[in-house]
């Protein structure tokens, strides 16, 4: 728990008390590989922190699941707009591998919004850092080739993309598991 308090004090200093605070609402969950953590049309509940593992954003879809997002460890992730529009969630999110994650629960989270002011600073910067995410994987798509696109993600996380499926790393540059194959081919 403790590069929990690294991640947040990367935002405000918390001392031991507020921390305790943090602590008391934060629950850890495992999950093995392949299984779902939020299904389309739930409400996403909760805030994560994932401590180990890899997880995918998809949306089903008949023929194939279209790939938008991943989250390896250290990462905070949510489905944050059905997390904070209280919507029906409109993709899925299942592990890539085994998972060792943190989670707050909605009413607990506004509740250390509400009632501490780091707690409020927290939420901001995570509110930012989705954003932030966001806008860069948008300007990705519209400025890099496929190939660039697979660089940055083989950079970011190198031991866990051998983990990932190909099918699910080429929906997620946007290209063809066939096109995806060429480029690796290219490189190696």
């Amino acid at each position: 728990m403790e590069n929990i308090r690294n991640y947040f004090e990367k935002f405000v200093d918390l001392n031991d008390y507020l921390w305790s605070l943090f602590t008391e609402k934060i629950e850890s969950k495992e999950y093995s590989k392949g299984e779902t953590i939020l299904n389309q049309g739930e409400i996403e509940n909760y805030v994560y922190i994932l401590e180990t593992g890899a997880i995918r954003f998809f949306v089903p879809n008949k023929d194939n699941d279209t790939t938008f997002g991943f989250a390896f460890q250290g990462h905070f992730f949510s489905a944050y707009d059905s997390f904070i529009y209280r919507s029906p969630c409109a993709y899925q999110i299942e592990t890539l591998t085994e998972v060792k994650l943190w989670r707050m629960s909605h009413q607990d989270l506004n509740n250390l919004f509400d009632n501490i002011q780091e707690g409020n600073s927290i939420g901001r910067k995570m509110a930012e850092t989705f954003f932030v995410g966001k806008q860069k994987r948008e300007l990705s798509l519209l400025t890099k080739t496929a190939e660039e696109r697979y660089y940055s993600l083989f950079n970011h996380q190198p031991q866990l993309i051998k983990e990932i499926p190909l099918k699910y790393i080429a929906s997620y540059i946007g290209i063809t598991p066939q096109a995806l194959s060429r480029i690796r081919s290219r490189i190696s």
